[in-house]
Formats: structure tokens, C-alpha cells, sequence
């Protein structure tokens, strides 16, 4: 079994195998982004809850048509037409 995955069992008991059928699950679905599984046992019932690993992502906006994350890689001229665009209240 991985050991960098974290696995947390309440409500009943699972063996190895199982265990293992869930994470491949998971790293198949995510990746490495799986940082942990929450499995709780209900009768014959199983609920999982995939814990996955905080990854930051970057605004993306459209701007005087561009899509565009940051306005720091723009020249001068581009900068000035976003700065003195008309902006319009929701």
C-alpha cells in the first residue's frame, strides 16, 4: 500500500486488499493530487471521501479581448488601453 496516501477506516473494518482497490481508484481519478482517503463503513454500505492536496491556480479574465492570467508580460500600449477601458458594474 502507498504510504504517502493517508487511509482513516470508521464505522467497520476493511481489509488490505480493499484498501488498496480504493487508492488505485483514487490515483487513477487524481492523480497526485490524492493526499488521503476518509472510508466509512456503513453495513454493506461504503462511503469514501478523497482528501486531495491544496494546488493553487492562477485567475484567468478576459481582457480587451485576450485571456490573460497577469497584465505584467503586456507592453506599455496594452497596459494603457486596460487602464483606460470602460469598466461596467454588474
Amino acid at each position: 500500500m502507498d504510504t504517502n496516501i493517508k487511509v482513516n477506516v470508521t464505522g467497520g473494518e476493511i481489509d488490505e486488499k480493499e484498501q488498496k482497490a480504493y487508492i488505485d481508484r483514487g490515483l487513477e481519478k487524481y492523480g497526485d493530487a490524492l493526499k488521503g482517503i476518509d472510508i466509512m463503513v456503513d453495513n454493506d454500505e461504503v462511503v469514501l471521501a478523497y482528501r486531495l492536496r491544496y494546488s493553487p491556480f492562477e485567475r484567468i479574465r478576459r481582457i480587451t479581448g485576450y485571456l490573460v492570467g497577469t497584465l505584467d508580460r503586456w507592453n506599455n500600449a496594452k497596459q494603457a488601453e486596460e487602464r483606460d477601458r470602460v469598466k461596467h458594474e454588474a
